[in-house]
């Protein structure tokens, strides 16, 4: 038989542990696993990936990480230290780091000598140090702005021949330059910043151009409250130079980068765009926008909303699918947030009980978190519109509570106007007030989906079913792939129907009806419809969709729920449906 061959390579080790461990979770059992739990997710495991970093494993109190290169790994470990060193939490880390020969096992996870000396160095490294053996310091010294303290040789446990150690010096003891810079902490919100774009034109009279359209772009996204966006004085620094991702997203403290390119040619101008993520270097959108060059600016504002429409729902839906992958005991109130809309999306009973649990534990947390109150406000509100709500009155009176909570905190959010003008429409019948709160939450941010589909609803039950056709196409128009587009297109279907625009409400309704096959409104709409064209079987087959979907569903609860006193219509086509009062 033949002898398997075992497999070696070079590698630089990093070791890390928390000084007094123990005792911490002696003292705060729970507290304490949390908060180490969040310094590996938000500063240990960040840093090996801008660092090119492989987590071999973790154990209750430290980590062990490969590099391929030395210098990679002395970098991350005084990016680590240097972080620490500048806040104010419970823990001091020692790191330990050796240069060394080891053993690949099947599963992974490396053994040998190069991993014993890095872990042996980092038990006898200073709290808050780092000590690297002379391999290490052999390969670095010279090429890094920081200093060495010589700590002689050192005998180690289980380690046959003594080993030559160097303290690293960090923070106070030697200002690291920039190329060292410690890595500013992620906010606890999506950040993001936008690079200079490039002229691909070849006319350096065009760079105004080029430079007008990150301004644009900047300025837009920096509307949106929930995202932590770079000023352009600060992107800027990088205009003209070769970057890279990870390190710009190190220097600016961001965990996304926009960048993209801008030509002009024969009448036309093309942009491209794509975002990154700056800690994985992972592409998560790119586009191409090409327009016919008229007026400049408005061609820079029409470009600006197809670039943000575009990247700020994905950015939404991968910061969600990050925070649901991670463990419930760690989140924060911001991940509380986003696990409550990815449940309120689908807009289901079950759906809405859980985001309104979840909005919860995040005012739990954080009790200033306006737009979270907000969005548990409105799934109070939808329970009573879709019928779900064991006792409507409660519910009715939570929206309102709830709405006029987040309003006393931040009144000036554009998804919390929007939230509120619907609850203001549906709950309480105030149409002026809901249209005063409906145009502030637009002029606040005119490239919001939410904003412009709440102010085509608002609209809709005001009776100017007109304007709200508008409202709802400038709001699709914006976010052509919105997870909650189906609601917009119902609106739309209700507006046509009281203009008499038959055939365009059913068009709506069907590609309602496609968007979510289980939203009984889309099926209401077309039944509706139908009854009004006189087209019998379709009517019939719609009616009986809106009863299997809804089984419980009559008109008058329908009009008890509210925000039907100008859709008489809507309701007639109903009745000719014959679905039951």
């Amino acid at each position: 038989m033949t002898e398997q061959r075992v497999q070696r390579r070079l590698a630089a080790i990093l070791a890390v542990d928390v000084v007094g461990y123990s005792a911490l979770m002696q003292r705060a059992e729970e507290a304490t696993y949390a908060e180490f739990e969040r310094l590996k997710r938000e500063l240990i495991e960040p840093s090996l990936c801008r660092h090119d970093g492989r987590l071999i494993k973790t154990t209750g109190d430290g980590a062990l990480a490969e590099f391929a290169s030395p210098l990679a790994a002395v970098r991350c470990a005084t990016e680590i230290q240097d972080h620490l060193a500048e806040g104010s939490g419970p823990f001091k880390l020692r790191i330990g780091l050796n240069l060394g020969d080891v053993i690949v096992g099947q599963d992974g996870d490396l053994y040998g000598d190069g991993i014993n000396i890095a872990v042996r160095l980092e038990g006898i490294a200073d709290r808050g140090g780092i000590l690297i053996s002379e391999k290490v310091y052999s390969e670095v010294e010279g090429k890094l702005d920081v200093g060495f303290e010589d700590r002689g040789e050192q005998q180690l446990k289980n380690i046959s021949k003594p080993v030559r150690s160097y303290a690293v010096c960090t923070g106070a003891h030697s200002a690291p330059t920039e190329k060292l810079g410690a890595a500013l902490p992620l906010p606890d919100k999506p950040s993001i910043a936008v690079l200079p774009f490039e002229n691909m034109s070849g006319d350096t009279d065009q760079e105004y151009f080029a430079d007008g359209m990150v301004e644009e772009i900047t300025t837009a996204l920096s509307r949106f409250h929930w995202l932590f966006v770079i000023a352009r004085n600060s992107s800027f620094t990088f205009k003209g130079k070769a970057v890279d991702i990870k390190e710009v997203g190190r220097r600016l403290g961001v965990r996304y980068v926009l960048e993209g390119s801008v030509r002009k040619a024969s009448g036309k101008v093309r942009i491209t765009g794509q975002l990154i993520d700056a800690v994985t270097g992972a592409h998560i959108w790119a586009d191409r926008f090409e327009r016919g060059l008229t007026d400049v600016f408005a061609l820079q504002d029409e470009v600006t909303v197809a670039v943000v429409s575009a990247i700020q729902p994905k950015l939404l839906q991968t910061e969600i699918a990050m925070a649901t992958r991670r463990r419930p005991e760690n989140l924060t109130a911001y991940d509380f947030y986003l696990r409550a809309m990815q449940q309120y999306y689908p807009t289901t009973r079950e759906g809405l009980a859980e985001a309104i649990r979840l909005a919860h534990r995040a005012l739990e947390l954080d009790p200033g978190f306006g737009v979270v109150a907000a969005l548990a406000g409105i799934c109070h509100a939808l329970n009573v519109l879709f019928g779900y709500a064991a006792e409507p009155e409660f519910d009715r009176k939570e929206a309102v509570r709830l709405l006029r909570l987040a309003l006393g905190i931040d009144d000036g959010d554009p998804d919390t106007l929007a939230w509120a003008s619907l609850t203001s429409a549906f709950m309480v019948g105030d149409t002026e007030s809901a249209i005063e709160l409906a145009d502030r939450a637009v002029a606040l941010n005119t490239n919001s989906f939410l904003a412009w589909g709440s102010r085509g609803h608002v609209y809709r039950i005001a009776g100017l079913p007109e304007e709200a056709l508008r409202s709802f196409e400038r709001a699709i128009r914006t976010n052509p792939v919105d997870p909650l587009l189906h609601r917009a297109l119902v609106g739309m279907s209700m507006a046509f129907i009281e203009l008499r625009r038959f055939d365009e409400a059913i068009v709506a309704g069907k590609k309602a009806q496609r968007q979510n096959p289980y939203f009984p409104a889309a099926y209401r709409c077309l039944a509706s419809a139908f009854a009004h064209l006189g087209r019998d079987a379709e009517t019939r087959e719609a009616a009986a969709r809106v009863l299997e979907v809804d089984p419980a569903f009559t008109i008058s609860a329908a009009i008890a729920r509210g925000g039907q006193s100008n859709a008489k219509l809507y309701i007639e086509g109903l009745r000719k449906a014959g679905l039951p009062e």
